[in-house]
């Protein structure tokens, strides 16, 4: 059954996941959604610009801003409160989520990761050093994962892959830019999925209705 998502992005760079998700909204190809909230650690984030550009609420919220972690945490859940998200989305999100935002969000907070998880995942895998360890072991492919957050590092469930070709020339750069292309494709269609009702959960697994 069709759920209207009220989408809250988490960034800490420029959100180009971010706009690809907005512009897919915007052109009416993900429907039953909107973006109500842009909450950045960092308060010169490109995201944040973007989402003021578009009048969509931005807030900067950082850990630094508070003396515990649980006022930190406090606040998180009143600014997704406030705007009523019931959905969250991590695009280049640089922090590790609360458990208890994750728990209060089960199966409704979605990452993506710029590989073919489970292979190059975990604590400290983001970013250059995801497409460094993938040149590295001369991988002839890789890719992007949309997964399920839960409480460890890319370890949720896959909701979609796609996969590049890494060819001889290839270099961390260029991975980077090949991957972060089929990102801005995966990420809106996975959304869509989710806002058309085509996701659910058996046995811990991601199940997918065409």
């Amino acid at each position: 059954m069709p759920e209207f998502l009220n989408i809250g992005i988490f960034a800490s760079g420029r959100g180009s996941n971010f706009r690809a998700i907005l512009g897919s909204i915007k052109a009416g190809k993900t429907k039953n959604a909107r973006i109500t909230l842009v909450i950045s650690n960092n308060s010169g984030a490109g995201a944040l610009q973007t989402a003021r550009e578009n009048s969509i609420p931005a807030l900067h919220i950082s850990r630094m801003q508070f003396t515990s972690d649980d006022d930190y945490t406090k606040a998180l859940f009143n600014a997704l409160e406030n705007h009523e998200v019931n959905f969250i989305v991590l695009a280049g999100y640089m922090k590790k989520i609360d458990p208890r935002i994750v728990r209060k969000f089960k199966n409704r907070i979605l990452n993506i990761h710029p590989a073919l998880l489970p292979k190059y995942g975990g604590d400290g895998m983001f970013g250059r050093h995801v497409h460094e360890a993938v040149i590295a072991s001369h991988d002839p492919v890789s890719g992007a994962t949309v997964h399920i957050v839960d409480e460890e590092y890319d370890h949720g469930s896959i909701v979609l892959q796609k996969k590049v070709p890494v060819g001889p020339a290839d270099t961390a750069e260029s991975l980077a830019e090949k991957v972060l292309a089929i990102e801005h494709q995966l990420y809106p269609e996975a959304i869509r999925l989710f806002a058309e009702g085509k996701v659910t959960f058996k046995n811990g697994k991601t199940e997918i209705s065409r």
